[in-house]
């Protein structure tokens, strides 16, 4: 099944893609699969959401590598209206925040469309075989860091590492919609 199949819900498989990456390589799935699982973020510059998660976000993808999952960052948003999600700003926003993950550019919006992809941020969480198995928040705080708040990312992924299954109860990511051309 296809993620257009299951319009991004649970169970739909990985999708396929190449974009370059703000350290100015092109990415493919094939690059960025983690050999446990694998986290595919929508993610862009501007949105409060992402601006009071980032932290959060690169501390969970540096914890989750050590675990055998890999992570991905892509801002799909039209920096013709947002200019602050231009490729250029893209490089500066990973810069300024240490993401040591690629974070590449979907100019044309089609990788957003095939993951069904709705907000920023977004995250998809597949098992090794590709399964999506988590499809959630960060952790309740949103835009704010909360210091005693469940790591319902991090926590769904070291389980789909561990088990190949996500959790049963899942709650969805709040953020901006994309910025859809």
């Amino acid at each position: 099944m296809s993620l257009e199949q299951a319009s991004g819900g649970l169970g739909a498989r990985i999708e396929d893609f190449s974009l370059p990456g703000v350290d100015g390589g092109q990415w493919a799935l094939k690059d960025v699969r983690g050999e446990k699982g694998t986290l595919v973020m929508f993610i862009c510059n501007h949105c409060p959401y992402v601006q009071g998660a980032i932290r959060r976000i690169v501390r969970d993808a540096q914890e989750l590598e050590a675990l055998g999952v890999k992570s991905v960052a892509i801002c799909s948003n039209d920096a013709a209206v947002y200019p602050e999600d231009s490729f250029d700003n893209m490089k500066k926003f990973s810069d300024e925040h240490g993401m040591e993950f690629p974070y590449l550019h979907d100019e044309d919006q089609s990788v957003a469309k095939a993951y069904h992809a709705v907000c920023t941020p977004d995250f998809f969480g597949f098992n090794a075989d590709g399964v999506l198995e988590y499809r959630g928040r960060i952790d309740s705080g949103g835009i704010k860091e909360e210091p005693h708040a469940r790591r319902d990312l991090f926590e769904a992924m070291k389980q789909i590492a561990e088990t190949g299954k996500g959790p049963e109860q899942q709650h969805a990511s709040m953020g901006c919609s994309i910025k859809w051309k």
